[in-house]
C-alpha cells in the first residue's frame, strides 16, 4: 500500500516543479547561455535530480505538475512561454519526456538494493538518454508531420548534439552529488513518517 503524500512530500514536489520553471528560463538571467539563439536550459538536470532524490512517484508528480501549470497558462516553459500550444511545438516532446524520465530514474534507484554511486550514475544516464530519445524523436515528428518544416532524423540529432554535451556534463555532476543529498532527504522523510 502506498503511503499518503505528506506536507513534506508536497513541498519537495513543488520545489522541483519550481526549479524546472527556473531551469527553463535560465537564459533570462544569463543571456550568454545560448547557441544560435536557442537557449540552453537546466531542465534535464533538475528532472533527473527529481527522479534521483524524490523517487519514481514524487519525481514524476513534480514533472507532471510543472507541465500542467505551464499548460494551464503560467509562463513556466522556456522563454516564458505557456499554454497547451507549446506541447505541439517542436520542443514539446521534451516537456513530456520529463515525466517519463523522472519516473524511470526514480524507479532504477528504488529497485537497487544498495544506493551506490554507480546506481545513481546509471540511472542518470538512462534519464538523459530518455530525454533525448523522446524529445528529439518528437521534434522530428512535429517538424515533419504538422509544422511543415521537413527535416531528416539525422539532422534533428545533429542540432541536438550541442545541447547533449552540456547535459551529459550536468548529468555526471548530478549523479556525483545525488547520493549525499539522497541520504539527507531519505533521513528527513523517515523522520516525518515516524512523527
Amino acid at each position: 500500500m502506498k503511503r499518503k503524500l505528506s506536507t513534506y512530500d508536497l513541498t519537495l514536489v513543488g520545489m522541483f516543479a519550481a526549479l524546472m520553471a527556473v531551469g527553463a528560463n535560465i537564459t533570462s538571467w544569463a543571456p550568454f547561455l545560448q547557441i544560435a539563439n536557442v537557449p540552453l536550459s537546466m531542465q534535464p538536470f533538475f528532472c533527473i535530480l527529481a527522479g534521483l532524490l524524490l523517487g519514481s512517484r514524487l519525481g514524476a508528480l513534480s514533472m507532471t505538475i510543472y507541465a500542467l501549470v505551464g499548460i494551464a497558462g503560467a509562463p513556466v516553459f522556456a522563454q516564458f512561454h505557456a499554454g497547451i500550444g507549446v506541447i505541439f511545438e517542436s520542443t514539446g516532446g521534451f516537456i513530456l519526456s520529463y515525466i517519463v524520465t523522472a519516473y524511470a530514474v526514480g524507479k532504477i534507484i528504488e529497485l537497487g538494493k544498495e544506493k551506490k554511486k554507480s546506481s545513481f550514475m546509471i540511472a542518470s544516464f538512462v534519464g538523459i538518454s530518455l530525454i533525448y530519445v523522446i524529445g528529439t524523436t518528437y521534434m522530428w515528428l512535429a517538424l515533419n508531420m504538422w509544422m511543415n518544416a521537413p527535416m531528416s532524423y539525422s539532422t534533428a540529432w545533429t542540432i541536438m548534439a550541442w545541447f547533449i554535451v552540456k547535459d551529459v556534463a550536468f548529468t555526471i555532476f548530478g549523479a556525483l552529488i545525488a547520493p549525499r543529498i539522497y541520504s539527507a532527504v531519505t533521513k528527513a522523510t523517515n523522520k516525518k513518517i515516524a512523527a
